[in-house]
């Protein structure tokens, strides 16, 4: 079964070489250059329509946010891809035509930023990949660990809560 690979670029590409380098690596992985969507891309919608696409999914130096529209949808982070110290490429891919099989998981929470929680998760449990604050002073969290279960025991002893899984690689 063939799976059709979409690179979402954000940033302009004229001239870009991480643009250039995602699409060479992306074509020497799937054997297929990726269709580029350079607009707002909706991932639910991509996967719900197309289930056997594959998106690539640069996330650069600085990004915030960027794995929320995955929370509550059937797209996961199946790999991820190194373009350079500045660009990696997230592997999203519909959750129903996937087999996840990576040790390093992306657990997302809301969470109270209190010292307590912070003592009790340390970095041999999970490390936080990205926050956002929330006007309800709650931050979105997107942790990346290997223990899903002690992941949410620290959560919940701390009375914060689980958003859930959205990938692994």
């Amino acid at each position: 079964m063939t799976k059709f690979p979409i690179l979402y670029w954000p940033r302009k590409t004229t001239g870009d070489s991480e643009y250039q380098l995602a699409r060479k690596v992306i074509n020497n992985t799937t054997g297929i250059m990726p269709d580029v969507c350079t607009d707002d891309i909706d991932i639910a919608e991509i996967l719900s329509n197309n289930p056997n696409t594959i998106i690539y999914y640069p996330v650069f130096c600085g990004s915030t946010g960027w794995w929320g529209e995955l929370l509550g949808s059937d797209g996961v982070i199946s790999d991820k891809i190194i373009i350079s110290s500045e660009c990696q490429l997230m592997v999203i891919e519909s959750e129903k035509k996937v087999k996840l099989t990576g040790k390093t998981q992306l657990l997302a929470a809301e969470i109270y930023p209190t010292s307590g929680f912070f003592k009790k998760m340390n970095s041999g449990i999970a490390t936080v990949a990205d926050m956002l604050a929330t006007d309800a002073g709650t931050i979105l969290a997107l942790f990346s660990g290997r223990n899903q279960t002690q992941f949410i025991n620290i959560l919940e002893s701390t009375g914060n809560s689980y958003l859930g899984c959205i990938g692994r690689y």
